[in-house]
C-alpha cells in the first residue's frame, strides 16, 4: 500500500511541477506538509501579494523530506514548507538545502532558528493528549483522565489509543523522542513496548489522531495541542491535556539548493515568517506564531501553559534512522 502511494506521488508530482519532462516555467514549486486547506489559503494569499502563482505537492513530512533528498541534483520544488526541526537537519545534513537568512526573521527567537540560515521555523508545536469526552466517560466511567505520558500505560485503554506512525509522521516521531529524551534510551523503549500493544491504530497522517477523537472513533489519542485545540473550539466533543515533561518543536520553511526559481522562493519564506501570515495561519491552526510581532489565535495553547523538556532536535535527527529501524522491530 504504501509503495503503490510513493509511485502515485513521483506521478502526481511530474504532473504538477512538470519535473520529469524537463521543462520549466515561471511559477514556484512547493513540498508543502502544511495541511491541504491551510496550504492552499496561504499560497492564493502570496499569489495575491506578489502576483507570483504557486503550485504545490501536499503529503506526509517522511515522504516529502526523502523526495527531496533524492532529488537533491535535480530539485523538482523550490521550497520545504513545514516539517520539524529534525527532518530539516536530515535535509540540511544530506545537501539539499540553500541557506537563506530572511529580513523578517530579525527578533525571532534563537529555538526558530538554524545557525547556518538553512531553515527557519515559523510557528511553535507542542504535543499533547487529547480524548473524546463522551466516548472516554462511557467506556472508563471510573477511570481518570490520562494527565501524564505514564498514565497512558494503563492496560484498560487497550484499543482506544490512536497515535500516528512514526515511520510517516514527523508527529509521532516527535512522541518517540519525547520518550527517549524524557525517559533516556533504556527508560524510553521500556515505556514505548509498553504503550505500543495498546495502540488501536497507527495511521500515517499527523492530523488523524485529533480527527479520530472529534468523530468519536477512539478514546484517546496523541497529537499536537494546537490541533485538538482547534477541534474543541469548533465544538466537537474533545478536551485535552498538557502532560508535564513535553517537548517543543518548531515547524519549519527552507528553500532547496538550487531552486530553479530561487528569488521567488526567498519571497515566499519572507511571506511565511511575517507576522500577517503566520497570524493567517494561527487563524486556521491555531498554532503559536514564531514572529513574536503576531498575534496568538484566540483559544489557543500558550507557552507558558506548558511544561517542556530540552529537546536535543540534533540528537532526534542523528538517530532518526536507528530508532525508526528499532520502533518496526517494538511493533511488529
Amino acid at each position: 500500500m504504501r509503495f503503490g502511494k510513493a509511485i502515485f506521488l513521483v506521478g502526481v508530482a511530474c504532473i504538477l511541477f512538470g519535473g520529469c519532462s524537463g521543462k520549466k516555467d515561471s511559477t514556484l514549486k512547493v513540498y508543502s506538509i502544511i495541511h491541504e486547506s491551510e496550504t492552499e489559503v496561504i499560497c492564493d494569499l502570496f499569489t495575491k501579494k506578489t502576483g507570483i502563482q504557486v503550485q504545490y505537492l501536499r503529503a506526509s513530512t517522511g515522504e516529502l523530506v526523502n523526495r527531496l533528498i533524492s532529488e537533491k541534483d535535480n530539485p523538482q520544488a523550490d521550497v520545504l514548507f513545514g516539517g520539524a526541526t529534525s527532518y530539516h537537519l536530515l535535509a540540511r545534513d544530506a545537501g539539499a538545502l540553500e541557506p537563506y537568512v530572511s529580513p523578517e526573521a530579525a527578533g525571532y527567537p534563537d529555538y526558530a532558528l538554524s545557525a547556518d540560515g538553512s531553515y527557519t521555523g515559523f510557528c511553535v508545536l507542542t504535543l499533547g493528549i487529547g480524548y473524546n469526552t463522551g466516548r472516554f466517560a462511557e467506556k472508563f466511567p471510573d477511570v481518570e483522565v490520562p494527565r501524564t505520558w505514564d498514565d497512558l500505560l494503563n492496560e484498560r485503554f487497550k484499543g482506544e489509543i490512536v497515535l500516528t506512525n512514526p515511520q510517516a509522521s514527523s508527529t509521532a516521531y516527535l512522541f518517540v523522542q519525547n520518550q527517549l529524551q524524557r525517559l533516556g534510551m533504556d527508560g524510553g523503549w521500556d515505556y514505548l513496548s509498553a504503550l505500543a500493544p495498546l495502540v488501536g491504530q497507527f495511521p500515517d497522517s499527523g492530523s488523524a489522531p485529533a480527527k479520530l477523537l472529534g468523530t468519536g472513533e477512539y478514546s484517546i489519542g496523541v497529537s499536537y495541542l494546537h490541533m485538538m485545540a482547534k477541534y474543541k473550539d469548533q465544538g466537537f466533543d474533545v478536551d485535552y491535556v498538557a502532560p508535564p515533561r513535553s517537548v517543543g518543536d518548531v515547524d519549519c520553511i527552507a528553500i532547496t539548493r538550487n531552486a530553479a526559481h530561487m528569488e521567488e522562493a526567498k519571497k515566499f519564506v519572507d511571506f511565511i515568517l511575517s507576522a500577517e501570515a503566520q497570524e493567517v495561519l494561527s487563524g486556521l491552526n491555531y498554532t503559536i506564531p514564531a514572529n513574536p510581532r503576531a498575534k496568538l489565535k484566540e483559544g489557543s495553547i500558550t507557552l507558558d501553559q506548558i511544561d517542556l523538556i530540552d529537546y536535543d532536535s540534533k540528537a532526534a535527527a542523528d538517530q532518526k534512522s536507528q530508532v525508526l529501524a528499532r520502533w518496526a522491530e517494538v511493533v511488529d
